[in-house]
């Protein structure tokens, strides 16, 4: 380790005992009462020494008034070179800034919010392709079209939002405009499995509801089919007692209030009594002569007898 280094880490011993200048001129750059104790210092080099002070404003918690004092070689005169808030090990930051395109979730979108998507946007992929872009043989060069772009936006007046844009007749665009297919992107299949797992997660056959419903979707007459590839596994809900009327549904998806629900079953039968309390049962005072309890004899054998 050389002279010099040695000399940077061990603080000049007028600059460390520069507490009252530094303190000054922190309480100078700050609000009054705010700034505290002091709170240690550090060698910066060669005759430069940081003090630091603690703050005491509030918001600012574990923050530290630093305050740079420098002597300039073979003085004896201490002068300030710099006064800043910085963070200390324990201080209270700010969270890390995220783009507003990772914090917008769901829901957050208000009246009159805009929100662009990204032209490398996953979710999305070319409508058609070769959107008239003259071919390698076409008489017309790639500084002529800018040209004409540029002799266009001359003449035409007001903002692009406000223009009604007409495809040239013939080209790509105009055919894909009367084919249905004028949108410039549409859902990639990334979109379509993103959407379909969102769909399924929020009413699909793994919900509660579902799996407490009388039967599917499928079978509901109140569910509207939708076109494309998704119809084939999801429907809009139009029951307006359904926890899910106006949303997009799982075929698999089910609640109480199924169109075939309505169709009562038959009540069960109650099982027999062990006791009938509804019937009333015969009690002779004298018993029956096939009882059994009596024998059962002729007159002619009791005449034998006689009687007292």
């Amino acid at each position: 380790m050389s002279a010099a280094t040695t000399r940077s880490r061990t603080p000049d011993r007028l600059c460390a005992e520069a507490v009252d200048l530094a303190r000054s001129a922190a309480e100078e750059a700050a609000a009054p009462g705010v700034v505290g104790e002091h709170a240690g210092l550090v060698s910066e080099g060669d005759r430069v020494v940081t003090h630091f002070f603690e703050c005491k404003e509030l918001g600012y918690r574990g923050w530290r008034w630093a305050v740079t004092v420098a002597r300039a070689s073979r003085a004896k005169v201490v002068t300030l070179d710099e006064v800043v808030l910085l963070p200390g090990p324990d201080a209270l930051l700010a969270p890390e800034w995220v783009p507003w395109s990772e914090r917008l979730r769901p829901g957050d979108m208000g009246p009159g919010d805009l929100l662009p998507t990204d032209a490398e946007d996953l979710r999305l992929e070319p409508g058609y392709s070769g959107e008239d872009e003259p071919g390698p043989n076409a008489p017309v060069s790639h500084e002529m079209a800018e040209l004409v772009e540029a002799e266009d936006a001359e003449v035409a007046g007001g903002v692009p939002a406000n223009l009604s844009v007409v495809p040239s007749r013939g080209s790509i665009a105009s055919v894909a405009e009367e084919l249905g297919m004028r949108r410039a992107r549409v859902l990639s299949r990334y979109g379509l499995h993103v959407a379909a797992d969102r769909w399924d997660e929020a009413f699909g056959a793994k919900t509660p509801m579902a799996q407490a419903a009388p039967a599917s979707c499928v079978t509901c007459g109140f569910l509207a089919p939708i076109g494309g590839s998704l119809g084939q596994a999801f429907g809009v809900c139009a029951n307006e007692f359904s926890p899910a009327d106006g949303r997009v549904v799982s075929l698999t998806y089910g609640c109480g209030g199924h169109s075939e629900a309505a169709v009562m079953p038959k009540p069960p039968r109650p099982a027999p009594p062990v006791i009938d309390e509804t019937r009333v049962d015969p009690f002779p005072l004298r018993p029956a002569p096939d009882s059994g309890s009596v024998p059962v004899t002729s007159d002619d054998d009791s005449a034998e007898l006689g009687h007292s």
